[in-house]
């Protein structure tokens, strides 16, 4: 069997990714100014609101689309169904979310944004995790999905930057051509979600899915099938890793504005700097997977994350006022990063393999169902320890800020997630799915299933 994928089949299977990182990037930098200072929303009751969103239906949604990927069987495969029914509903769901009307307070404010975060998630989910879970099944090949997975990175990559950099310009362009403010927010959203239909539709019709390496549908009840994941021990292990680096990259990316603004006195340089590692991620997916070539993909996991720890602590050192070293920080923490990019999503095909030689089935879509969910938790716990850090060291909103306030800055800046990096190398460093036993594992599976047709 053909393990190998051609290079623009790779770059088709990418493509999908562009639209899903430009709406999660647009809603990460300006979904809260946009509710704010566009919506006229209260602050406070946006946070609530989105809050209520993740805790009573983000930690259900993820695994759930995943598990009915897994026992779903059409003319169109197990996943790509899910993607051709709710592309065009993501993208609207993106423009709605974009198109609140303006004056809204107390409840019908409340609701406004919950109900609009809970579309545009619910059809993000339905998409992307199927799409994710195809990744194992394109492919079995170790080397293979890492480098199916950097292309699609690289676009993940643009994606994110077009949403961080666009949404304000857009915005701006749209206002000058004579809509107020809340009308030009909502063409900028109505663009961001029809580049997402298109870039979903063009992946899924462009590509097939490879029914000889789905296997048959999961027979495991929703509850069982995701606590019999939790005994997959190279998943745990990978989780545990993961859940380090990302709580990481959070933590440094969150408290980037504040290092700059506050202890290097570079208020108009943020977005620079930002864009600076950002770029460096995507100009070294390809180099991080060349180096998974030549040792194991937790080993060069490790060696990513370790150069980003090594860069991040000089920050604790900085002193106050201006310093273009900050720059050189932000290439060296993007080249380690690259790693964090490449790797995970890499090395969670792998698992699922593990998976099949436990349960017997495949079982890719609650895998990635639970991983989303783990990548938005990490993102959230990041955050909050952000916010909880700068109130207990006296952090006051656009002020001078006292010797105390800096230090906590400059300490979780780079102390705290330097640690917490280095602390996930041994479980990266001796991951337990190398090349060698991968390979043994796949061919183990496919005796299994020569033997079972022959009984």
């Amino acid at each position: 069997m053909d393990q190998k994928l051609s290079l623009g089949f790779k770059f088709r299977y990418g493509l999908a990714d562009l639209g899903f990182s430009l709406i999660t990037s647009a809603m990460q930098f300006f979904l809260l100014y946009y509710y704010t200072d566009v919506a006229g929303i209260n602050p406070a009751l946006a946070g609530v609101a989105l809050m209520v969103g993740k805790i009573t239906w983000d930690a259900f949604n993820d695994p759930l689309f995943g598990y009915w990927s897994d026992r779903t069987r059409t003319r169109f495969g197990r996943r790509r169904i899910y993607m051709i029914i709710g592309a065009v509903p993501l993208g609207i769901a993106a423009w709605i979310m974009f198109s609140l009307p303006a004056g809204l307070t107390g409840v019908p404010a409340f609701f406004a944004v919950l109900l609009s975060f809970w579309l545009v998630d619910t059809f993000h989910t339905m998409t992307c995790t199927p799409y994710y879970a195809l990744t194992p099944e394109l492919t079995r090949d170790y080397s293979e999905r890492a480098s199916l997975t950097s292309i699609r990175m690289v676009y993940s990559v643009v994606g994110y930057i077009l949403g961080a950099a666009l949404t304000t310009i857009l915005a701006g362009i749209f206002k000058g051509t004579g809509l107020n403010l809340q009308q030009a927010w909502s063409a900028t959203g109505a663009v961001f979600g029809a580049i997402a239909i298109i870039t979903i539709l063009v992946t899924t019709l462009s590509i097939k899915e490879r029914p000889e390496l789905a296997g048959e549908p999961s027979r495991l009840p929703p509850v069982k099938a995701v606590l019999t994941a939790f005994r997959n021990r190279p998943f745990i292990i990978l989780m545990i890793a993961f859940i380090l680096s990302s709580f990481s990259f959070t933590v440094l990316t969150a408290l980037v504005p504040y290092f700059i603004q506050y202890q290097l006195n570079m208020q108009d340089q943020v977005s620079y700097v930002l864009l600076v590692m950002l770029v460096t991620i995507g100009i070294f997916l390809i180099p991080a997977k060349l180096v998974s070539d030549k040792i194991n993909k937790g080993p060069a996991y490790a060696l990513g994350l370790f150069i980003a720890s090594a860069a991040i602590i000089p920050g604790f050192f900085f002193p106050y006022g201006p310093s273009p070293l900050i720059y050189l920080v932000a290439v060296v923490v993007g080249i380690g990063f690259s790693a964090q990019w490449v790797f995970p999503w890499s090395m969670l095909p792998d698992v699922v393999e593990y998976d099949e030689k436990m349960t017997g089935e495949r079982r890719e879509g609650i895998y990635y169902g639970l991983w989303a969910f783990l990548s938005k938790f990490t993102g959230a716990l990041g955050v909050a320890v952000c916010g909880w850090a700068l109130q207990w060291f006296g952090y006051v909103p656009n002020a001078v800020q006292t010797a105390h306030a800096l230090f906590g800055i400059r300490f979780f800046f780079a102390v705290v997630p330097a640690v917490v990096l280095l602390s996930s190398l041994p479980f990266l460093i001796w991951y337990p799915i190398t090349r060698k036993s991968h390979a043994a594992l796949v061919q183990e599976l496919a005796d299994r299933k020569d033997a079972s047709k022959k009984l």
